[in-house]
């Protein structure tokens, strides 16, 4: 499948186009597009861009996820992960990162700071019912399966 992405270079310098890390990953890992040195503090959180903007085809969701690594070594995360771009958004990518370590965190430009996965959706249409069929489950939720 074949995406359009622009490079946006109001920095005066290319962003890193996202790129899988190996050949079985599922996410592109997507890189910060920055000036200079961003630091996010314990219980912080900041907005980071990317530098990208791109263009999916009607059906898809370009779905914005935590590097596990961040996460497990630093405590730094995508914060509403997953994200969802939606097919008709041209603006820039850019990526909330919380910091839930106990230090703080720096980003510097071309840090890879997410991974991104195409996803395909199906739109539906609500069918309003009185009822809806019995499973063995039925409304059993918090913990009921164990």
């Amino acid at each position: 499948m074949k995406i359009q992405i622009i490079k946006k270079t109001y920095l005066g310098f290319e962003p890193t186009l996202p790129f899988y890390a190996s050949s079985g990953a599922a996410g592109m890992d997507v890189s910060a597009y920055l000036s200079e040195a961003i630091e996010i503090s314990p219980a912080g959180l900041s907005l980071i861009p990317t530098g990208i903007s791109i263009a999916l085809p009607k059906g898809y969701e370009c779905q914005v996820r935590s590097r596990s690594g961040l996460a497990a070594k630093n405590g730094v995360f995508c914060l509403n992960s997953p994200g969802t771009i939606d097919s008709d958004y041209r603006g820039e990518i850019k990526v909330i990162l919380a910091n839930f370590g106990k230090n703080s965190f720096t980003i510097k430009n071309g840090d890879r700071i997410a991974q991104l996965v195409i996803a395909k959706y199906e739109k539906i249409d609500w069918e309003l019912r009185d009822s809806l069929p019995e499973t063995e489950r039925a409304e059993g939720g918090f913990g009921s399966t164990g």
